[in-house]
């Protein structure tokens, strides 16, 4: 369950609510020499103010591949270059795409769900198979899971409310 809430949190760090941040990009990959590697891991990026993000490739040749898999991402991002590094003008978000950015916020809440109501059932499964505890003990245990699982469903959903605020905050 706990693993669930860090892969929301995780995910909710790849929304964006408005400012530029490098994480925005964590998520593109470009062809390096035959293999498929993530920007960062060729590229010093960077966010100098909160509409701009830098790309620093480490080689200067990798620049047109790496503008490529950032249109290609399809993350609303217009790249461009001066020769030694890539710049991308965050545009401020629209409504419709704050609306967007929501539902996709939301969806990552009953995702996360998802797997904390797996989690019980896994646990509860578990119980069910032990034959040495009596039915009360059973009974005990399943109410502890339900109590975890209740405190942790509160948990997504406090974060998906943290969360739809900044997106919405203009």
């Amino acid at each position: 369950m706990k693993d669930a809430i860090r892969h929301l949190e995780s995910e909710f760090t790849k929304i964006r609510a408005g400012k530029a941040s490098p994480v925005m990009l964590s998520s593109v990959k470009f062809d390096y020499y035959g293999s498929m590697t993530p920007l960062t891991q060729a590229a010093n990026v960077s966010s100098p103010d909160a509409r701009t993000i830098t790309v620093q490739p480490w080689e200067k040749k990798l620049i047109p591949e790496m503008e490529k898999a950032i249109l290609n991402a399809n993350l609303g991002f217009n790249p461009s270059n001066n020769g030694d590094m890539i710049i991308i003008n965050v545009p401020p978000l629209t409504e419709d795409r704050r609306r967007d950015l929501s539902k996709i916020a939301k969806n990552e809440v009953e995702n996360a769900k998802i797997a904390i109501r797996n989690a019980r059932k896994d646990a509860n499964n578990e119980i069910k198979k032990n034959e040495e505890a009596s039915e009360d003990m059973k009974k005990d245990y399943e109410g502890r899971i339900q109590g975890l699982t209740d405190k942790y469903v509160k948990s997504a959903d406090d974060l998906y409310l943290i969360k739809e605020k900044e997106i919405m905050t203009v």
